[in-house]
């Protein structure tokens, strides 16, 4: 009888990022700095995959970053409370929160969304200075994705600030 060798961690890993760099099938929320505004992209192209909520989770980010949605508080000078995109609605978000949860309607393959909400690091020597977040500074940061049958996908954001989960 062949004996079976288990695959090590560092090579399951090679894999998945492999597989994750090329999926078509996937949930992916995409952070584009912007000024004054910055945004949250939420695109959807997995089939048979419906989701209805999306929570985006700052704790662990590299750069101990925040939401910063009132004047005087958390963040750095500009701030900007969160706008909606079509189809989710509308959330209180504190000032200095680091995460925040969205409904959405249910949202299916081929559809997108976003919202936009200022975000501020933490940092006392940041990449761009605190008003201004990178790509490094979100990297770490979590989505998680909500399904229609109770489940919940979790996603990394990664350095090119994106969160990917191929389904």
């Amino acid at each position: 009888m062949p004996k079976v060798m288990p695959l090590t961690a560092a090579v399951l890993a090679v894999f998945a990022v492999g597989a994750q760099a090329e999926c078509t099938q996937a949930l992916t929320v995409k952070f584009v700095e912007s000024a004054p505004r910055d945004r949250f992209d939420i695109i959807h192209t997995a089939t048979g995959v419906f989701v209805t909520g999306v929570s985006i989770d700052l704790r662990g980010s590299q750069g101990a970053l925040v939401f910063d949605t009132a004047e005087g508080g958390s963040g750095t000078q500009v701030f900007q409370p969160f706008e909606p995109g079509e189809g989710m609605q509308g959330v209180d978000v504190a000032d200095g929160a680091q995460r925040l949860d969205i409904r959405l309607t249910e949202l299916s393959a081929g559809q997108r969304t976003g919202f936009t909400i200022d975000v501020d690091d933490q940092q006392a020597q940041s990449d761009l200075g605190q008003i201004r977040v990178t790509g490094g500074e979100l990297s770490g940061a979590r989505a998680l994705f909500s399904l229609t049958d109770g489940s919940e996908l979790e996603a990394v954001f990664d350095t090119n600030n994106r969160a990917r989960v191929c389904t």
